[in-house]
């Protein structure tokens, strides 16, 4: 290999390494800016929605869909927000009985496998040390509420901002063809970004009606919150899926006195994330993404180790930008054909 090669490749794994230390390091600034710009992505999609779907025929301005946009977001947070408390207080009412259906669980559990001088639940609880666990649940709710605040105002900031985005790229560029390139670089992000969160968003309310509809006919406590769980979890491939079956079926085990609606509940959630996730959104999807399923999982365990829960969700916005960015220039371009996954790239510049 040339010299120049080799100082490329150096020079290329130097940044790289460089690159996600600060991503981890910077992790508590850089993951609610992050979750900002995907919900001022969000909310500017509404809007923009708003315009074509409601005021079609009729002029109004961009300040009055960005208003029913935010209205809407509110609205949702707040439904949100209710139906987590409520349901806190209800679980809260209802541990004793799963408690009594646990320990009935386990002591089945012993006797049929002969381990009747393991300690019962009771005794196993004892040992548990809460206060450590409680301090811990206390430390992450009060990051997220301070999260949220920050998130907030990056959100704020964004909205403001917007609208001298396109005379920045009037100074920014004074070659006319390059400010072209980059327009068609940014209009390339925008439209695959908003084809994965609108088919997504789709999956994900169809998999979450579906799938309250089997816990609420089984007659599982707390229905609607699994469902909205359900929805969440969708965004996050392939272990999201896996999650959001696993435990509401674990609820109705230890919930109800016999093993009928754990089976129903199992085998129902996991035939609709299949049929869903496996059939139907591929179809609709198309190439439109053109990721790697391989790509795809390995994004998720690196976006997940370096920003935990948040890179989860965020792993295939993120790589998704990577390689259209990457086919824009000779040096990278056979990264982002790795990245793909047929080898063909749309927006690779000639």
């Amino acid at each position: 290999m040339p010299i120049s090669g080799t100082v490329t490749v150096s020079l290329a794994i130097v940044a790289t390494v460089v690159g996600f230390y600060v991503l981890a390091v910077g992790k508590a600034l850089l993951v609610p800016f992050a979750v900002a710009v995907m919900i001022w992505y969000v909310i500017n999609a509404l809007s923009r929605a708003y315009g074509h779907w409601l005021l079609r025929g009729q002029k109004a301005t961009n300040w009055v869909t960005l208003c029913l946009a935010l209205v809407t977001i509110f609205v949702v947070a707040g439904i949100l927000v209710n139906m987590i408390q409520s349901n806190i207080a209800q679980v809260s009412a209802a541990v004793p009985a799963y408690r009594e259906n646990l320990e009935r669980i386990f002591h089945q559990f012993t006797v049929w496998t002969g381990l009747e001088q393991l300690p019962h639940i009771g005794q196993l609880t004892e040992t548990i040390k809460l206060g450590p666990a409680v301090s811990q649940l206390v430390s992450a709710l009060t990051g997220f509420l301070g999260n949220t605040g920050l998130i907030l105002i990056y959100v704020i900031f964004l909205l403001v901002e917007q609208k001298t985005f396109s005379r920045k790229l009037d100074f920014l560029f004074a070659d006319p063809q390059h400010r072209v390139a980059t327009e068609r670089l940014l209009s390339h992000m925008q439209s695959d970004i908003q084809t994965y969160i609108s088919i997504k968003t789709l999956m994900s309310l169809v998999t979450g009606f579906l799938s309250y509809g089997i816990l609420l006919a089984v007659g599982v406590d707390f229905a609607e919150f699994w469902a909205f769980t359900i929805f969440l979890l969708n965004y996050i491939p392939t272990i999201g899926s896996i999650i959001a079956t696993v435990f509401p079926a674990l609820l109705a085990l230890v919930q109800f006195d016999n093993a009928t609606p754990f089976l129903v509940v199992a085998v129902g959630l996991t035939a609709v994330q299949f049929l869903v996730g496996n059939v139907v959104e591929p179809k609709l999807m198309g190439s439109s993404l053109n990721l790697s399923p391989l790509v795809v999982l390995l994004s998720l365990v690196l976006w997940g180790s370096v920003w935990g829960i948040a890179g989860m969700f965020l792993s295939v916005p993120i790589t998704v930008i990577a390689m259209i960015v990457l086919a824009q220039f000779d040096g990278t371009r056979p990264i982002a054909v790795l990245l793909s996954k047929d080898g063909k790239l749309k927006y690779a510049s000639p």
